[in-house]
């Protein structure tokens, strides 16, 4: 495949960016879309030109790292897959891509398609965890029952990666699916429960502090999302957040 990209690029955080074409020839379709990055990268290291630098780690869709927006689309046209699944065939030759960073406020550009999404950090730092005695007097996890749906539902939300799709996609950058996640995985177990009250509250207030912005039920979050967490974890992070604020 010959193909044109549309890509943003930024010295810096402090340079203004802006969007440079280039093309490329001779894509296999079974190239990923990191691949066909790699392509480009190394045509342009060949001809003395800066290569576009972009986020990547695991490439196996595990570490959420390579967030980039493709064609109005986090992650791209597939469903359920991060950047690095994300194959040439879902393309055409001759095709124009379109290729940017991340857009939200509390997630500033450091340089071309890489942002700083440490404010997901700071929001797990504040809250997201378990506090465990380790003087020896520790509990055996598997000796307290669980019923399968709990650890079922729990799992489902642990799957969250943390990639900041959710608030790409969302046209208030909001952060709640995230967060949401996050408290879901601990207030559906019995070791969360101790500290549930104080987590969602500390978790909730970082994310504001952060800049996110608020939920408006639109669901992009959930059809962008590579692990389809479900929009239910928000529902449960409202009810776990009105119980430890009454």
């Amino acid at each position: 495949m010959n193909l044109t990209l549309k890509i943003w690029r930024q010295k810096d955080a402090r340079s203004k960016g802006q969007m440079v074409d280039y093309k490329v020839t001779e894509i296999s379709e079974h190239m990923s879309f990191l691949e066909m990055m790699d392509v480009l990268n190394e045509q342009l290291i060949n001809k003395g030109e800066e290569p576009v630098s972009f986020d990547h780690d695991c490439r196996e869709g595990i570490c959420g790292s390579c967030s980039m927006f493709i064609n109005g689309e986090a992650h791209g046209p597939d469903r359920r897959v991060t950047t690095c699944q994300l194959h040439m065939r879902m393309f055409h030759d001759g095709e124009t891509i379109t290729i940017e960073p991340w857009r939200a406020t509390a997630f500033p550009v450091i340089k071309d398609l890489i942002v700083d999404r440490s404010a997901f950090d700071r929001i797990q730092h504040a809250g997201g965890y378990i506090s465990v005695n380790t003087s020896g007097n520790t509990q055996d996890a598997n000796a307290i029952p669980i019923s399968k749906q709990a650890a079922d539902t729990a799992m489902d939300a642990a799957t969250c990666i943390g990639c900041g799709a959710c608030v790409a996609s969302c046209k208030n950058s909001s952060a709640m699916l995230f967060v949401g996640a996050k408290v879901s995985q601990y207030a559906l177990l019995p070791q969360g429960q101790v500290e549930a009250a104080t987590r969602v509250k500390n978790m909730v207030a970082q994310m504001d502090l952060e800049g996110f912005g608020n939920c408006t039920n639109t669901g992009a979050c959930e059809v962008e999302c590579p692990k389809g967490i479900s929009l239910d974890v928000i529902a449960r992070m409202n009810r776990e957040l009105m119980k430890a604020s009454v």
